[in-house]
């Protein structure tokens, strides 16, 4: 009987001890093998989540670069990004001096940013009095996770940076320049909204570029992708996503017709993606209009390697050169066995100029322009790699790049969770979009998310920034000689006061709508050009979302209808928060 009743009461607990184990066995799907869905995993698994990660292409990091080492930020400027370094034990080199400010080719002759002040004073004078204008900006952005407060700034939504770089009147070289730093972090300037210029510009306000350019990354971002891959223990690739459906006990993935379960999902693909993906039960209409709408900075990555340099010796590596040719930036460095690599980032309208042209005439095109000024150029070529960022269907540009009226409609949109799926991307990072460390956060911040889902917590709707509707506002905007005042036109006290900006309607659902069709723009010629300044992702991550530096902004008082902005070390600094001039996510 004694006997009996202790098997009986053995079998008892072993049930129930299995029915707590599977309670516990909680299982996550996460779409997309970039950094950020690579963390998202990562972060899981850790947990204690089985986790299947699925990659539509036959290899894993997503858009990683292609140079063989990488500038990295310091912990202030970085935190994430460190923290995965040290964990896996990464190797990186202090960065020298002569890379932590940007240098500039002008018609094919290399400068510090000493040698211009000394060589080309009025191309540097003019520079710096776009930086003191950039940091003016800035400074009326009292909140970058906030951007559009009030009234004023919500205008600036409705701009053009190229149309506000018109009003500087920067002379011809000073502006090309201007405008190759705005692409290559960003998009073309005439693509991109002042208003989120100004957040990025906010978010690295304060920020030194030797804060941003302080460690060399060996190996670069794949190194960092291989390191998250190696932890991971189930990874699928070449399963291309075609459906996700969610119902009340869980959710189910369609590759082909293998369809995968699990609780939960985490969505880490680019927007255009996304759009590749049905969603059951469907998106609404403001979802669909933000995957289609957004705007996403173009950029192609050409690796040309040379026998020798071809350049000059104090040229042979920088963080970033900027060149008033259309050669987009430049970033020179030695090859890992003999020999030297330059890496180029046709960005923006140059971009999308190329994307007619096979890979090895983009090759020819800028060999063309290196070949004008380094006339050993062709004799020490020895071969190329090529990204392609801009015309691959599944990314369409290289990193989010808000244009003119988004922020109004899409800000914030995908940070939260819709029923059991989340979304993790640099394009939902609030403070460093186009980023590493913008993907990293966010693939932390959707791992976290999945564990509030499974505890029972719900997530509000998504808000668009709603129409500013205070009327002290209109009232600051409306002062004489204020920043705003010379912004939208009016500069001296003889001035009327311009009319208060109108506040527009609150932000409904919008249908979808196409994203901005390329501006037609003259195929390259052979011998290179001074470019004419054009209206022009990433930059994040800079302000000019990602991967250049922030150009460390000037302190100048001036007036702004918003209190003094905290430093943007302290908007770094958060956890909560998820963005600035660090390289961008590749």
């Amino acid at each position: 009987m004694s006997a009996g009743w202790l098997r009986a009461c053995a079998l008892v607990m072993l049930g129930l001890f299995s029915v707590s184990a599977l309670a516990k066995d909680k299982t996550a799907i996460v779409i997309g093998g970039g950094l950020s869905g690579l963390t998202a995993a990562y972060e899981l698994q850790n947990k204690g989540w089985q986790v299947t990660l699925l990659e539509a292409k036959p290899s894993l990091g997503g858009r990683s670069g292609m140079a063989t080492s990488e500038w990295i930020g310091n912990d202030k400027t970085q935190p994430v990004l460190n923290k995965y370094v040290s964990t896996f034990k990464l190797s990186t080199t202090p960065a020298p001096e002569f890379v932590r400010t940007p240098s500039y080719l002008i018609d094919g002759v290399y400068y510090t940013a000493a040698d211009l002040a000394t060589k080309e004073p009025a191309t540097a004078e003019a520079l710096k009095r776009y930086e003191k204008t950039v940091d003016d900006l800035a400074r009326s952005i009292e909140d970058p996770q906030n951007p559009a407060a009030n009234n004023t700034l919500h205008a600036l939504d409705q701009i053009n940076v190229s149309n506000w770089l018109d009003r500087l009147t920067l002379p011809a070289t000073a502006r090309q320049l201007v405008n190759q730093q705005i692409r290559t972090r960003y998009d073309e300037p005439s693509r991109l909204s002042l208003l989120y210029f100004a957040q990025q510009s906010r978010v690295y306000r304060g920020v030194s570029d030797r804060d941003l350019r302080a460690s060399r990354l060996l190996g670069g971002s794949p190194v960092l992708a291989q390191a998250f891959v190696k932890q991971l223990k189930t990874i699928k690739t070449s399963s291309p996503v075609s459906s996700i459906t969610q119902d009340k006990d869980g959710v189910t993935v369609k590759v082909g017709s293998v369809g995968y379960q699990a609780d939960y999902v985490v969505v880490a693909v680019p927007l255009r993606a996304l759009n590749k993906i049905q969603m059951i039960p469907a998106l609404d209409a403001q979802h669909l209009g933000a995957i289609k709408g957004t705007n996403y900075g173009w950029r192609d990555q050409i690796l040309l390697k040379f026998k020798t340099p071809v350049w000059e010796s104090k040229a042979r590596m920088s963080g970033e050169i900027y060149s008033n040719t259309g050669l987009g930036m430049l970033w020179v460095e030695p090859a890992l066995k003999g020999g030297a690599n330059v890496v180029i980032n046709l960005s923006g309208d140059n971009a999308r100029v190329m994307q007619a042209f096979g890979d090895k005439q983009m090759v020819d095109q800028v060999l063309i322009r290196l070949h004008a000024f380094y006339p050993q150029a062709r004799g020490s070529f020895t071969g190329y790699e090529i990204r392609r960022y801009s015309t691959d269907p599944s990314m369409g540009g290289a990193y989010l790049a808000f244009g003119p009226g988004q922020i109004s409609k899409y800000w914030r949109l995908w940070e939260r969770p819709l029923q059991r799926v989340a979304f993790a991307g640099e394009h939902t990072d609030t403070l460093y979009p186009g980023t590493l460390e913008g993907a990293l956060r966010t693939g932390q911040r959707a791992a976290s998310q999945v564990e509030d889902l499974a505890a029972g917590k719900s997530f509000e709707p998504a808000k668009v920034v709603p129409a500013a509707t205070a009327v002290a506002a209109g009232a600051v905007a409306a002062k004489k000689g204020n920043f705003f005042t010379n912004l939208f036109g009016g500069s001296s006290d003889d001035e009327k006061k311009p009319e208060p900006v109108k506040a527009p309607e609150p932000a409904a659902p919008v249908a979808p709508v196409p994203a901005p069709a390329p501006t037609p723009a003259p195929a390259p010629v052979e011998a290179p050009k001074p470019a004419t300044p054009v209206k022009a992702e990433p930059a994040k991550k800079a302000p000019v979302k990602k991967p250049a530096a922030k150009t460390e902004a000037k302190k100048a008082p001036a007036k702004a209808p918003a209190k003094k902005a905290e430093t943007a070390k302290k908007a770094a600094a958060k956890p909560a928060a998820t963005p600035a001039t660090e390289t961008k996510a590749q």
